[in-house]
């Protein structure tokens, strides 16, 4: 089966198409980093209007990337959701308008399935059951997957998510949009151990996650120092909080990673969702499961972001499986992946 995937849920436009035999046959990817930058953060309605320009000129793009032809298709897939509904909608009408042109069925996929699912699309795939680590702007979740379809959520964020509480720390620091990544590149040259973060909610049971109290944390030592420091100490100090504040996610991360495995006594993990190409996240991962002699996946680089070729994948699976959606669609702006079959 060949599937059309589209991702719109919120400031990427990902196209990408899936064969269920021969596997990826092209992706192509429009993000809009650009846009949003002078906001200093993602604009809904700025958001929208984009997908609805840069869409169709996509799919035609990566129709041509595989050599087919939109008669080639045998299925749609597309986010419904979470996710901004005015991007979401983006995707799902244009989806659903080409599936009812072509004749073929369509499927509405959760955009965090798809993120879960993406390490499939590599070489190497992990096997059923296993615990996996959703982590980004939006979402940090851990999820027992026991099949597709078969999730329970184990915990999840209860304030900001992980990829949030990094864009908003490197926003206070005067870091350039989007934060994350460049929070990431500044902690590289801190000084580790000069400023202890704590570690929140690793001091109860349970595997819930709290990352709003550290980005508090970073704000009252900024501007600590900004009171006490020189513009030349400050430079270097500004990299020092970076640093403390990454490794306080990483281990509080790894912390609990450690008690889900515990807990569902899996010895598989999966990292997906944009924080997971974090290169300290990763390597402190590959050492954590290497040392309880377990194995960790995740999905190249271009794949822990959205994108198209993770819906594509898991609207594969799914009409493989004999789902589709009927003529009437809707935006899930809150979509609970427990309630998928």
């Amino acid at each position: 089966m060949i599937v059309l995937g589209i991702e719109s849920s919120c400031d990427e436009t990902g196209v990408a198409i899936f064969d269920s035999e021969r596997g990826l046959l092209g992706h192509t990817l429009y993000s809009q980093i650009s846009l949003h930058a002078e906001y200093g953060g993602v604009v809904p309605e700025l958001a929208s209007r984009d997908h609805v320009q840069k869409l169709l000129p996509l799919v035609s793009e990566c129709l041509q990337q595989a050599g087919l032809k939109k008669n080639d298709l045998d299925g749609i897939a597309y986010t419904a959701g979470p996710g901004l509904v005015g991007a979401l909608l983006v995707g799902i009408s244009v989806g659903r308008s080409l599936a009812w042109a072509l004749g073929i069925p369509a499927i509405g996929v959760h955009h965090m399935e798809g993120h879960l699912l993406a390490p499939m699309l590599e070489s190497e795939k992990p096997e059923f059951p296993f615990v996996a680590l959703l982590v980004s702007g939006g979402h940090t979740q851990l999820v027992h997957v026991k099949a597709i379809g078969d999730y329970e959520l184990l915990g999840e964020s209860l304030d900001d998510a992980a990829g949030e509480a990094f864009d908003k720390t490197a926003k206070l620091l005067g870091l350039p949009y989007p934060g994350g990544p460049e929070l990431a590149r500044l902690a590289l040259s801190g000084q580790a151990g000069r400023f202890t973060f704590p570690r929140p909610m690793t001091d109860r049971p349970g595997l819930d996650f709290s990352f709003s109290g550290l980005k508090t944390f970073a704000m009252n030592t900024w501007n600590a120092a900004k009171a006490s420091e020189t513009e030349q100490q400050l430079e270097q100090t500004k990299a020092d909080i970076a640093c403390a504040f990454q490794e306080a996610v990483v281990e509080t991360i790894m912390i609990k990673c450690r008690r889900a495995l515990e807990q569902t006594r899996a010895e598989t993990l999966v990292m997906a969702g944009g924080v997971s190409a974090n290169k300290a996240l990763r390597d402190g991962m590959q050492a954590f499961m290497q040392k309880r002699n377990g194995k960790v996946f995740y999905p190249r680089g271009e794949f822990c972001t959205d994108n198209g070729a993770m819906i594509a994948y898991t609207g594969c699976q799914r009409l493989l499986a004999g789902q589709t959606e009927p003529l009437s669609f809707a935006a899930s702006a809150r979509w609970k992946m427990e309630e998928l079959n």
